[in-house]
């Protein structure tokens, strides 16, 4: 199949896209005086300025239902002044008995109480700002990307920024005060206004509110649906500080399986200047991510590689405009952990440090976001690795009122002409044009994409093409998933499951909300995975048909039926258990096979909860029996601990091999205070043959500003949990503005 048929794919998506019909959203607005004089952020609001400012309220539910307004209702109101914009909030409660799982910056909400603000600084409906506390008065900030349509993919809260809130609780209110510096945001200072929301939820009433009112359907805090807040006056350009935050960090480690250890010490750090009102360049130089909580260990029964998320500070800021490219599952061009991490010759994942790098984001102007970030990673010649500089380029533009027109350039390069490295080796790019789609009332979105590849010797089918389009509305949702990619593309900075295929995806969703006390909603979903192999006569290799039906709950469980009916054709003899020694499953074969799931999901508020999944079916040639569970205790506010526990029971005809595989995870985490937390992460996984244990204790001493230790344990447990590795590790970081 030549590039011509992904092109045609491609075109064809940009020409249906903007067809689509968009309905105009009614706004709320609020204007915000500014003041004078000295406002102490106390969680009172008693100073005489705020009388100058309205009271804003008229919340309305999101859950358990979306038509009534809120029965425990917020008032809000705002004023600025030179340097601050201040954010008085009033939530009305029924006692102070409040879910609280601990006292960490950027908390979990799920299952808590909180209060969330977000800021469109731009008024493009597809980034924001998000500052979050809760009764107790702690904070929680990050970045809203993709109009915050997916809670997932769309909230980065790996960004922190100085800012103050303080709360006061009675039995009837609890109040809390927020002082945001203008220096902490990008805007436009030509902008005489700001489109806002701000929702809470309220778990003594199970009651999740929002000032605008959104369809439960669509993500709460989406950005389609904000209000305006007005200036009183118009702003000024902020002159945001200079950060420089180095490091200092000390590192024991004994490599029982090579017999090496070693001491050092290191002295890094990153910078983060300012260019405008709009635009950020972060420089960092020795990164370090020792204090970076260990990824979770997997179970992988499939014949492709799991893509881990992203853990590393430098890389998760700001990250829309790196990452979201393709699609999720199968098209990822670029995929940050190729940067710093790789394989030895033995096939054993391990790290490639980082050299120094930079990274220049932000707006051009209202509607042009622009990316831009270069990296360079060591060479270690014993694990023939080279030294590469990694570089990627992306601009984005706003058209119509939601949607976007984005580019990007991928490239890979080696820095020597390394021995051990062929001439094709030494370099890779990739080039991609996307039309991103956001219909005014987020009923519609989508994406039409096209990707090239340049790799010496892979010149013949080397474009990935695609578009994904999706209708949600209260009631049912519509989706459309098509995917050609070709047999040469090649994206070394990214991650595909597979290349040179044809994927077919419908979907469809139905939602009936029972006029019944107990139960919010039930629905009913019908998925399906069509995979063609394009080099042969598009030949059938994958199908997955998925029913279910899910029953929520208005206490927030929920009860689920799964049936999941699968072909599957193996090109390539595989083993499903990745046991040692093993006759693997033959290829040239196809196979048919079936799974029945149960899953549950508990009430979140309480103390205890868990989610537990059951599936039984048909496996290969086989069986396969699995239990999924996560088990959670907290003592709120100070100890959470959970327990996951998944059990595999494969049972394959001889001579193939049967297995039974387990991941168990305890976890135990301490918060002492705002300030000083412990968390303890053991996994054990034996289809790794790993234990691994992972403690940290962190004091956040000064505002953004952290002592690590950390410890690392691992031990190979099929000979006696022998010791595999081991490290400690000390750094000291200090966040400085200039």
């Amino acid at each position: 199949m030549k590039k011509t048929n992904s092109v045609t794919l491609f075109c064809l998506w940009v020409i249906l896209f903007p067809l689509i019909t968009f309905s105009q959203i009614n706004e709320k607005e609020f204007l915000v005086p500014s003041v004078e004089g000295t406002i102490e952020i106390d969680g009172v609001g008693e100073e005489i300025q705020w009388q100058k400012a309205q009271w804003s309220s008229d919340f309305w539910m999101w859950r358990p239902t979306d038509t009534l307004q809120a029965k425990k209702q917020t008032r809000f109101k705002m004023l600025r002044d030179e340097k601050n914009l201040y954010i008085l909030v009033e939530c009305d409660v029924n006692g102070t008995n409040f879910t609280t799982p601990n006292l960490k910056r950027d908390f979990e909400p799920f299952g808590a109480d909180y209060l969330t603000l977000l800021f469109d600084t731009f008024n493009d409906a597809t980034n924001a700002f998000s500052f979050a506390t809760n009764p107790l008065g702690l904070k929680a900030d990050g970045l809203i990307s993709g109009g915050n349509q997916d809670f997932r993919t769309s909230r980065n809260t790996a960004w922190d920024t100085k800012w103050n809130v303080e709360t006061t609780i009675t039995e009837t209110t609890y109040t809390a005060e927020f002082k945001i510096p203008f220096t902490s945001l990008f805007y436009d200072n030509k902008n005489p206004s700001w489109r806002f929301n701000i929702y809470r939820r309220n778990t003594q009433g199970n009651e999740h509110s929002i000032w605008i009112q959104t369809p439960q359907n669509q993500t709460i805090g989406n950005l389609a649906f904000m209000g305006k807040m007005i200036f009183e006056t118009p702003l000024k350009k902020a002159r945001n500080p200079i950060s420089l935050i180095p490091y200092l960090s000390g590192d024991a480690f004994n490599d029982f399986a090579n017999d090496n250890k070693n001491r050092s010490v290191a002295v890094g750090g990153d910078a983060k200047i300012p260019i405008g009102n709009a635009l950020n360049l972060d420089l960092t130089f020795n990164p370090d991510f020792s204090q970076v909580e260990v990824d979770d260990q997997v179970v992988n029964l499939t014949r492709f590689a799991i893509s881990l998320p992203e853990k590393r500070q430098f890389f998760t800021q700001n990250d829309d405009l790196f990452k979201d490219f393709g699609a999720e599952r199968d098209v990822i061009p670029f995929f940050s952990r190729r940067i710093g991490v790789a394989e030895d010759l033995e096939g054993n994942t391990i790290e490639n440090k980082i050299i120094a790098g930079g990274r220049l984001s932000g707006k051009l102007n209202s509607n042009l976001r622009v990316g831009f970030l270069n990296i360079l990673t060591e060479a270690d010649v014993k694990n023939e690795i080279p030294s590469n500089l990694n570089t990627v380029f992306t601009l984005r533009q706003k058209v119509f009122d939601r949607s976007n027109v984005a580019f990007f350039y991928i490239d890979r390069r080696t820095t020597d002409d390394y021995e051990f490295i062929s001439e094709e080796e030494r370099k890779n790019s990739v080039t991609g044009l996307e039309y991103n789609l956001a219909s005014t009332d987020s009923k519609w979105t989508g994406r039409a994409f096209l990707h090239k590849s340049f790799t010496e010797g892979l010149t013949e089918d080397d474009v990935i093409a695609g578009g994904i389009l999706q209708y949600n509305t209260r009631e049912q949702q519509l989706g459309m998933e098509v995917i050609h990619g070709g047999e040469d593309f090649r994206s070394d900075l990214g991650f595909f499951r597979r290349t040179g295929f044809l994927k077919l995806s419908p979907e469809y969703t139905y939602r009936i909300y029972p006029k019944n006390p107990n139960v919010n909603s039930y629905e009913f979903s019908q998925r399906s995975f069509l995979i063609f192999d394009p080099t042969k006569a598009y030949q059938l290799t994958e199908r997955w048909l998925i029913s279910s039906i899910r029953k929520r709950y208005l206490d927030n469980t929920s009860l689920s039926l799964r049936f999941t009916n699968r072909y599957e054709f193996l090109f390539d003899e595989f083993d499903p258990t990745r046991s040692d020694d093993a006759v693997a499953l033959p290829g040239n074969t196809a196979y048919n096979f079936s799974e029945f799931e149960l899953a549950y999901r508990s009430d979140q508020r309480k103390s205890f909860n868990f989610n537990t999944e059951l599936r039984y079916g048909s496996f290969y040639n086989g069986t396969k029996f699995s239990i999924e569970n996560e088990l959670k205790w907290r003592k709120q506010p100070i100890f959470n601990a959970s327990m996951i526990v998944n059990f595999n029971a494969i049972k394959l005809p001889d001579p193939y091999p049967s297995k039974n595989i387990w991941l168990v995870s305890p976890k135990l985490d301490f918060t002492f205070t705002k300030t000083l937390f412990w968390t303890t992460f053991v996994q054990y996984n034996s289809q790794g043959e790993n234990l691994g244990v992972n403690s940290r204790l962190q004091w956040r001493f000064a505002p953004l500003s952290d002592l690590f230790l950390v410890y690392n344990d691992n031990y190979i447990s099929t000979d006696n949990f022998s010791p595999r590795y081991r490290s400690f590790n000390l750094k000291f970081t200090y966040w400085l503005n200039i």
